[in-house]
């Protein structure tokens, strides 16, 4: 009977192991991408680099933002266990203001949501303030 018992026991293990299902997991290396202070009309082209660090293909379905000045690019094909990837984001940097925009990405991931942000400032060089005009004449004098 302990012998039955042992062999069942064992057998449930055994399942319970086998039944642990293959996830993906999406790790960036960072989520935030500081802009700085940038001129109007510069390359407003930034990567997201990730890693899919889980044991199941990574499939991003879906990569949005909250405003139509930012468009995100997601991978095409689905990304294999260790393997990198990347998604690509385009400001466009002829609006001067400050940069603070959201990118959602959405995928089959144990987290399936993750929201990445941009950030920084876009400035006019043909257009400076009046305090820096004051500036220069006053270091000129």
């Amino acid at each position: 009977m302990k012998n039955l018992i042992t062999i069942l026991l064992v057998g449930m293990i055994s399942l319970g192991s086998f039944a642990q299902k293959k996830v993906a997991k999406i790790e960036f290396k960072t989520d935030v991408i500081d802009y700085g202070t940038i001129e109007k009309g510069a390359d407003g082209v930034r990567v997201f680099e990730f890693t899919n660090t889980g044991d199941a293909p990574l499939i991003i379905s879906n990569v949005k933002s909250t405003c139509g000045c930012t468009v995100p690019k997601k991978p095409k094909g689905p990304i294999m266990p260790g393997e990198t990837g990347e998604i690509e984001v385009k400001y466009d940097t002829n609006r001067v203001n400050p940069i603070r925009k959201t990118i959602t990405v959405i995928s089959n991931a144990e987290t399936p949501t993750v929201a990445l942000k941009i950030k920084g400032l876009v400035v006019d060089p043909a257009k400076s303030s009046v305090l820096e005009k004051k500036k220069k004449s006053s270091v000129e004098q």
